[in-house]
């Protein structure tokens, strides 16, 4: 079942992205492929719906997005430096125009004092270079962080997309 919301951040996001002829792509850690589930609910999004990287380990980051081991090491997987990484990372390793990462710690365990449960990083980039990232503490269990994740990462796409023109 598709949350309501999502579905419709992802329908107004498929009529910008159609009308500027842009093509996304995600890497997605903690939540596990709910965004890409999110977008390809909307009929018809094989036409700006590029690709879905599901990066839940290190090494898929490292792999697949040319993650560093440095900044893994240096700043942790769940981080504004990982999830900026994972998203210029997907537009390199596809043909998408406008990317989004998510990579948090959506519990019930894996927090710590510094990054507790809630814990989640996003990041937004497009092929001009443009960055941007956000780390924000989510209230709720499991599903509501991945769920708050994925509405945050669709609206990030839509700001992004309409700042752009």
């Amino acid at each position: 079942m598709i949350n309501p919301l999502h579905l419709e951040l992802a329908t107004r996001l498929a009529e910008l992205l159609l009308h500027s002829g842009l093509k996304l792509v995600s890497a997605e850690s903690c939540t596990g492929g709910g965004l890409a589930h999110a977008v390809t609910a909307v009929p018809g999004s094989s036409r700006w719906f590029e690709r879905g990287f599901v990066t839940y380990s290190n090494d898929s980051k490292r792999e697949l997005l040319g993650v560093s081991a440095a900044t893994l090491q240096d700043f942790g997987a769940v981080s504004e430096q990982t999830a900026v990484a994972m998203a210029v990372g997907a537009l390199h390793q596809s043909h998408g125009d406008i990317s989004v990462a998510i990579t948090g710690i959506a519990g019930p365990d894996g927090g710590s004092a510094d990054k507790p449960v809630g814990t989640v990083c996003l990041a937004w980039a497009q092929g001009s270079g443009a960055t941007r990232s956000a780390q924000v503490l989510l209230p709720g269990d499991r599903d509501a962080i991945r769920d708050q994740s994925v509405a945050l990462a669709l609206q990030g796409l839509l700001d992004m997309v309409e700042a752009s023109g």
